[in-house]
């Protein structure tokens, strides 16, 4: 039985609703390598990332989100967090101020 794409997204949503982020990462990012397009993966794989603590390889996919999809506010957000969180305060300040100004 072959899986398609967009059930595996479906079972590393529901991974992370649990919060079991390292078991989201292990499905989504096997998706994310075959679609890397795919900017809502790209997203949610981020975010299971930095909410285990692999503030590398969030950077790493908020990066590449931003690069997809400059006009994603969430990812710039998230990335500036990512970096205060590594403690990279200067670098952080950029992408919160562009969510902020993209926000209101």
């Amino acid at each position: 039985m072959t899986v398609s794409l967009a059930e595996e997204f479906a079972r590393g949503r529901m991974y992370f609703e649990l919060k079991d982020y390292i078991g989201a990462a292990r499905i989504l990012a096997p998706l994310v390598a075959a679609e890397p397009g795919n900017v809502a993966a790209r997203l949610l794989l981020a975010r299971a990332y930095y909410h285990s603590a692999q503030l590398g390889r969030a950077e790493a996919e908020l990066r590449a989100v931003v690069e997809l999809a400059p006009t994603e506010e969430y990812a710039h957000l998230l990335l500036g967090r990512t970096l205060q969180r590594a403690n990279r305060h200067a670098e952080a300040a950029t992408y919160l101020r562009l969510h902020a100004a993209m926000t209101g």
